[in-house]
């Protein structure tokens, strides 16, 4: 019980509540526990709830109509996930599919509306949530229309410097393939970049890890997009 209330107490939405209020809003949650590959929503489907990982990973992506899957996000314990459509009622915009044995916390819809009109606080962070993934969508976006792919993966591994605190390396956490997707490209072609940056001494690449050996010239690429 005192995990999950920490996982809860850390997800961004619920940053900053007092102990009852974090209680409150466990009494609300529902534990699902999800096997690799468990489909968690599909798109189009009624938003009745959104979900809070925690523990595992899992994929939001959308399908082509050729039938090509592009991943949009990948999260980890403590991030929330299908929070955008719960105050309009409307529809799961994109799929959601766990990538590992997972344990999720699932908030219903109904529950946790009655709850945040007893809690003002919990608006405002929903509220800077939605914002921050406004935000990531934009940046997203950009990168997949105005850079090309090395520009993309580039950035990618800025960030994951970023988000890891190393500038010396970086672990990927999905596969490669899963990396193609979430850049807006093939596997052959990421391999091929990849060879292409260690080449240029930019990176080293060892199983999932990867060394950054020229960090500034890698956000030189993620700024202007293009390999010499």
């Amino acid at each position: 019980m005192k995990k999950i209330l920490q996982i809860i107490s850390d997800a961004p939405l619920f940053n900053g509540l007092s102990e009852e209020q974090l209680n409150d809003v466990r009494q609300i949650s529902v534990d699902k526990f999800c096997d690799k590959g468990k489909t968690i929503f599909l798109e189009g489907d009624d938003c009745n709830g959104f979900y809070i990982v925690a523990d595992g990973k899992v994929k939001i992506y959308k399908v082509s109509f050729e039938g090509k899957e592009h991943i949009l996000h990948i999260y980890g314990p403590g991030n929330p996930f299908g929070e955008v459509p719960v105050f309009a009622g409307r529809k799961f915009p994109a799929n959601a599919q766990t990538l590992l044995k997972s344990h999720l916390l699932f908030f219903p819809r109904t529950a946790f509306i009655d709850l945040i009109s007893k809690n003002p606080s919990l608006a405002l962070n929903m509220l800077g949530v939605l914002s921050m993934r406004l935000r990531q969508f934009t940046v997203q976006i950009e990168n997949l229309s105005l850079k090309e792919v090395p520009g993309r993966l580039a950035s990618y591994l800025v960030y994951l410097s970023q988000e890891q605190g190393r500038t010396d390396v970086v672990t990927l956490n999905i596969s490669k393939g899963q990396l193609a997707s979430l850049l807006g490209t093939i596997p052959e072609t990421l391999s091929r970049i990849l060879t292409k940056m260690n080449q240029q001494h930019l990176i080293d690449t060892s199983g999932r890890n990867i060394i950054l050996r020229d960090l500034s010239g890698l956000e030189d690429l993620a700024e202007h997009g293009k390999l010499q």
